[in-house]
């Protein structure tokens, strides 16, 4: 009999396909010591009885309690880690401004240790309290401080993807925050991934170094080019954003006469393991240079609304092929919560899908065929973001890794509304999706260990 650390009995939900749910109603889920699921059994398979009897009552078997379901943790694809610090605050003017006016001067404090340490740690600990298991964080130009954030990943038990900000564009860049030149932006690149690299062998759920020009704007011609070059050294993962707004789009296209996506491949920055925000202006031909390359979009609804000056038809985008996962995009997104995310994924598609102008007809209105359902959105933040970060996560199924939010539909302060025992499964599927709160979110692991608990 296979030694199993962890043994688990509950009903779960999970991505069958980007539109279909898949609903695991009291199965058995077999947890080995990697933290790696190794065996799912259904209640109507022949041994489901008799290892029901073995395990049930041991230490390590977990029964969910009535009313209590299993959900995948949430891959968040685009956090700022910093900006932790200003969440919430002056979403009202334009990108431009407001990365000059708020966000560049809270990023450049984190050259000072002690205070990234307070703001990182109570970022982590608020997206595991969020049910998010995996992030990839854009950090800061600061190399030690990108570091100390892989550092508390690791401790605190998160699948963090950390990235160490390149801004070495004296023109693009403020004085008082940028790397120093173009040499040392890459020497601290290469530096720190194989910190993090080395940080990695003894973290069990992984941590992983991110190469991060910030995006084309903030970087000059040899810092990407040296940038491509380090990626594929090291076979990195790689995040940038990507015809974000109307700004950086036509910026981009006056300096290369290109597209973002095409001039971020030039540079050797799109690939499987690429993961590029936003692409609210991505072009028919740049979506197709993605899907071609594996490259993914981190689709950030809610900073989207506030920054990127339209809505992306994430539906077309899917439907040629190209992976897509879901995105806070803190600060430009004021909530750390994946849970508000879907629900605006869901809310902008079927806005882009009827049109906002009423003086139009309504056949001239929206852009059709473009709404996405709950369980698209669903899949967004759990199946979607695994496959675009090559990583077997975001799915409760063999070979996939333990990563799981245990919700708590009874909860006293957040009980959701389900007033009949044989509720349709599906239906309080989706009350979870819509209504869940932190304070429904009772436990979360990631590879098998438990990393949060409300009390």
């Amino acid at each position: 009999m296979s030694n199993y650390t962890q043994i688990f009995k509950g009903t779960a939900f999970s991505s069958k396909s980007s539109s279909e749910v898949q609903i695991l109603k009291d199965y058995l889920f077999f947890i080995n010591a990697e933290g790696m699921i190794e065996k799912t059994v259904a209640p109507d398979h022949v041994d489901y009885q008799n290892l029901l009897t073995t395990y049930q009552g041991k230490e390590n078997f977990h029964s969910l309690g009535e009313g209590e379901y299993f959900l995948p943790g949430f891959v968040d694809l685009h956090v700022h880690a910093p900006q932790w610090a200003q969440a919430g605050t002056a979403l009202d003017i334009p990108l431009y401004d407001w990365l000059n006016t708020y966000t560049f001067p809270i990023e450049s404090k984190f050259s000072d240790l002690a205070f990234a340490q307070e703001v990182y740690e109570d970022l982590v600990s608020t997206l595991l309290a969020n049910g998010t298991t995996t992030s990839l964080y854009f950090a800061t130009v600061h190399k030690e401080a990108s570091l100390l954030l892989a550092k508390i990943c690791a401790e605190k038990g998160q699948r963090g993807l950390v990235g160490k900000v390149v801004m070495d564009d004296p023109e693009q860049n403020p004085d008082y925050y940028r790397d120093l030149d173009t040499q040392t932006a890459l020497k601290d690149t290469e530096e720190f991934i194989l910190a993090v690299k080395d940080l990695a062998k003894t973290t069990k759920q992984g941590v992983y170094p991110v190469v991060t020009p910030r995006f084309i704007p903030s970087c000059t011609d040899d810092a990407l080019k040296g940038l491509g070059e380090l990626a594929a050294k090291y076979d990195t993962h790689i995040q940038s954003h990507c015809s974000e707004s109307d700004w950086e789009h036509s910026y981009v296209k006056e300096r290369f006469k290109k597209n973002d996506a095409f001039a971020l491949h030039d540079f050797g920055l799109l690939g499987d393991k690429s993961v590029m925000a936003h692409c609210n202006f991505l072009s028919n031909d740049d979506a197709q240079l993605f899907a071609e390359t594996g490259t993914a979009i981190g689709h950030c609804p809610i900073s989207n609304a506030y920054f990127a000056n339209s809505v992306i038809p994430i539906a077309r985008f899917h439907s040629m092929g190209v992976d897509i996962g879901l995105g806070s995009d803190l600060s430009g997104g004021y909530s750390p919560s994946l849970f508000d995310n879907a629900r605006q994924a869901v809310m902008s598609s079927r806005m882009l899908e009827d049109g906002v102008d009423t003086s139009l007809p309504t056949e001239k209105r929206g852009v059709s065929n473009s709404r996405i359902t709950i369980n698209e959105a669903f899949y967004l933040a759990t199946a979607g973001g695994g496959e675009s970060l090559s990583l077997p996560i975001g799915r409760l199924q063999e070979n996939y890794t333990w990563d799981v939010q245990i919700i708590d539909t009874k909860v006293s302060s957040a009980k959701l509304p389900i007033f009949r025992n044989n509720e349709d499964l599906q239906d309080i599927f989706q009350k979870i999706m819509y209504l869940v709160r932190p304070e429904n979110i009772r436990e979360v692991w990631v590879q098998g260990n438990k990393v949060h608990t409300r009390a």
